[in-house]
């Protein structure tokens, strides 16, 4: 439910209480219908507060040539803003529950949607929301969506950080997740146009278009290297609930740590091979001369 429809809600409310006090004792089948119309409303109002108190929530804002002060914003930009916004964070929600295809539909979009409820006045933008079914319970602080505006949001700020900020947040961004961010900003760029993202408590905003285009060549394949790599060695420790490890690699007696990827479902399935001889197979991140992000995705045979 928007706020919109929230009012309309409260407002039908109030005036059928404003009838139901002005009814004379005569009319109890009309008072009886009222009193049930009142007792509807009632329950719709409180199964929204519900939804609306866990739906993960985002403003979005621009600045720039597109936007005619608080006024409004160019259609066309708008819509395709918006439209390479939400296509970045639903990649990015997809993803979570495993590797993206390269090519084709991005699996389970449709469960991974964002709407539209209001417009946001000052620097024009927008107020989005996660889309939640009819028949679910709600969302959460940890519903995919959630977590996808969470990693979004990182991943601007890491753009525009140290070497090591953007490695760490681009290591757990599908490649495919991560263009579509890309494409984001090559429409802010061509458009000579700022935005700002604001995700519960957190803001991020770029400060002039030089900015944004500095973004876009920091997120560039050619600056962001990924690549596979096999390591033979030991693991020597693995923390299933927040999906990290440590890995002694045997060539070089070099500790590394990282994250357990989303390939590896069972991630306390790891501990079978602690302090054993192992093969396994890493998705390495790194940004210029920062550290390398390692991410586990396999465990091979010997």
């Amino acid at each position: 439910m928007n706020n919109n429809n929230r009012s309309h809600l409260l407002a039908e409310k109030k005036f059928l209480e404003e009838l139901l006090a002005d009814l004379p004792a005569s009319a109890k089948i009309t008072k009886m219908s009222t009193l049930s119309k009142i007792a509807n409303i009632e329950e719709q109002l409180n199964f929204e507060v519900t939804e609306d108190a866990t739906a993960s929530k985002v403003r979005l804002t621009f600045k720039g040539r597109p936007v005619v002060g608080s006024y409004g914003i160019f259609a066309e930009f708008g819509m395709k803003a918006v439209s390479s916004f939400t296509d970045a964070v639903t990649a990015m929600a997809a993803s979570l529950a495993g590797p993206l295809s390269q090519k084709g539909p991005i699996a389970n979009k449709d469960n991974h949607q964002l709407i539209i409820t209001d417009t946001a006045i000052g620097s024009f933008g927008f107020e989005l929301e996660e889309h939640i079914p009819e028949s679910s319970t709600g969302g959460s602080d940890s519903s995919p969506m959630s977590i996808a505006l969470e990693r979004t949001q990182n991943l601007l700020f890491g753009s525009i950080g140290t070497d090591d900020q953007l490695a760490e947040s681009a290591s757990e961004t599908d490649p495919r997740a991560l263009e579509k961010i890309r494409n984001f900003l090559e429409v802010l760029s061509l458009n000579d146009a700022i935005c700002e993202v604001k995700f519960r408590e957190a803001s991020f905003k770029f400060s002039d278009i030089s900015q944004v285009r500095t973004s876009i060549e920091r997120l560039s394949n050619e600056n962001l290297l990924e690549e596979e790599k096999i390591l033979n060695g030991q693991l020597i420790g693995v923390l299933p609930k927040s999906r990290t490890f440590e890995f002694l690699i045997a060539e070089n007696q070099e500790l590394i740590r990282g994250k357990i990827g989303k390939s590896i479902e069972d991630a306390a399935h790891l501990n079978d091979f602690l302090n054993k001889n192992s093969r396994l197979k890493f998705n390495v991140t790194q940004v210029g001369n920062g550290k390398p992000r390692y991410v586990v995705v396999e465990v091979l045979k010997n």
